[in-house]
């Protein structure tokens, strides 16, 4: 399997997420986890450019947030 390839850009008003399958199964991994019903309000990942993310990258925070 290919190595997860997340790239996140944009501006002021749209953002894109652009990733291989491989990366795409990674962020739908990350959103299943913080929908866990064990997990409390608030809960977050941070998912940046050079580290989780392709270099270039915008940072992205994945957070629940019950209140919505």
């Amino acid at each position: 399997m290919d190595e997860p390839k997340i790239k996140v850009y944009g501006s002021a008003t749209e953002i894109t997420i652009a990733a291989n399958a491989t990366g795409l199964r990674d962020l739908a991994e990350r959103l299943l986890g913080l929908a866990d019903p064990e997990l409390q309000d608030g809960y977050h990942e941070h998912l940046d450019g050079g580290v989780n993310l392709e270099d270039g990258s915008i940072s992205l925070v994945l957070e629940r947030d019950d209140k919505l």
